[in-house]
């Protein structure tokens, strides 16, 4: 029989607290761990402002005999604020991971809209809105990027405005860099498909992003198309978006989609959205009205085994830009990226810097709106899957 060690704890009321945070996080641990046959991947991670040694406030609990209390064997501490979950080699925030263990609603956040979407210092006004957002919502957020080699689903302050004073001198990340960035020990933002894909690893299952990628213009001659779409089609997260990205063809975007099996639903419209403005002229295959019924939607495919979905939800009309304003400027962005031969990962963002300059700054701050009005909806659905989760027979 396995000796049990006693939480320093200064008070009964805190030994309490510290066993139940202890098991919370080991329960987690456990059920964040790959199968292995050998041993277990999911690691409790000490934070960098950690003391060296646990003092009066920081107190240890292990389990006894009883596996069903630490199954893999893993010490949990009882202040939050000290450790993190490492699950095959992805690192999850005290924050992240007490919500994931207590059930409670997580919202993924991308980080490469910080990095290379927005300007510094907007760019980081906007990150921390957003988070402001969720949190005000009941919802967790869990901004996602790789710091200095380790993907990080929950950034502290100090990094996401370290990412955000980067900008695009951090690397941009899809699914194919992950392992390159990974492996230089780089800091990267995550774009969708990669930020989805480490959401999905540790149990995330509502995304909120901007836009996504999706088929460039010109693409059925170039083949530049988004891994997004491909990641979509194969990872059970939900993304929340203002739809494709309007400097894309908009149309091929979602026959694509539709080659991958990704669902897509106008969430409050028919049409799928066009990012800067309501109506891309395409109509959502889907449409739901409340976040129950998207919860539902969500719920059902992932019991079935599905991949991804795509909700497009509208900007609010009262910050939609001026559709033929944002158009020409586009068309003229568009006219520059092939004169100077800006191709691959670097064209969105030249183009949407190039709109933001040409709209004299009109696109930036119907950005902001947007993804601001995402965050809201995209937590109300969240929580919305949490509680319909818990519901018997769903």
């Amino acid at each position: 029989m396995m000796s049990r060690r006693r939480p320093l704890a200064s008070t009964p009321g805190d030994m309490e607290r510290a066993t139940r945070s202890s098991r919370r996080v080991a329960s987690l641990a456990h059920h964040l761990s790959p199968p292995s046959p050998s041993s277990s991947s999911a690691s409790l991670v000490r934070s960098p402002t950690a003391a060296a040694s646990p003092s009066s406030n920081d107190a240890i609990a292990t389990s006894s005999n009883d596996e069903d209390e630490d199954p893999d064997g893993v010490l949990a501490r009882a202040s939050p604020s000290s450790w993190a979950i490492s699950t095959g080699g992805v690192v999850v925030s005290p924050e992240v991971a007490e919500a994931l263990a207590d059930g409670r609603a997580v919202v993924a956040l991308e980080s490469t809209i910080v990095s290379h979407g927005m300007p510094y210092p907007e760019n980081l006004a906007m990150a921390r809105e957003v988070e402001a957002i969720v949190r005000a919502r009941g919802a967790t957020p869990a901004t996602i990027a790789i710091v200095e080699g380790v993907p990080r689903v929950g950034l502290p302050d100090a990094d996401l405005a370290k990412l955000a004073e980067l900008g695009p001198r951090a690397a941009k990340v899809s699914r194919r860099d992950i392992a390159a960035c990974v492996a230089a020990k780089a800091t990267g933002a995550t774009t969708v498909s990669a930020t989805m894909l480490f959401a999905s690893r540790v149990g995330v299952s509502v995304f909120v992003t901007g836009g996504i990628g999706g088929v460039h213009r010109g693409g059925e001659n170039s083949m530049d198309v988004s891994s997004d779409l491909t990641e979509i089609g194969r990872t059970p997260v939900a993304v929340i978006c203002a739809g494709a990205k309007s400097v894309l063809d908009i149309p091929k975007t979602l026959e694509v989609l539709e080659t991958h099996g990704a669902a897509v639903v106008g969430y409050g419209a028919d049409d799928f959205p066009a990012f800067f403005t309501r109506n891309s002229g395409c109509r959502a295959p889907t449409r739901v009205d409340t976040p129950a019924e998207a919860a539902a939607l969500i719920l059902a495919g992932k019991r079935l085994g599905l991949g991804g979905t795509v909700f497009g939800v509208p900007i609010p009309e009262e910050d939609e830009a001026k559709g033929g304003k944002v158009e020409a400027a586009i068309g003229k962005a568009l006219r520059e990226a092939e004169a100077k031969n800006v191709r691959g990962r670097d064209v969105t963002p030249f183009l949407l810097r190039r709109v933001r300059e040409l709209t004299k700054g009109a696109s930036l701050e119907s950005n902001i709106a947007l993804v601001k009005n995402n965050a809201r909806v995209g937590s109300e659905i969240a929580l919305a899957l949490t509680e319909l989760e818990k519901q018997p027979n769903r």
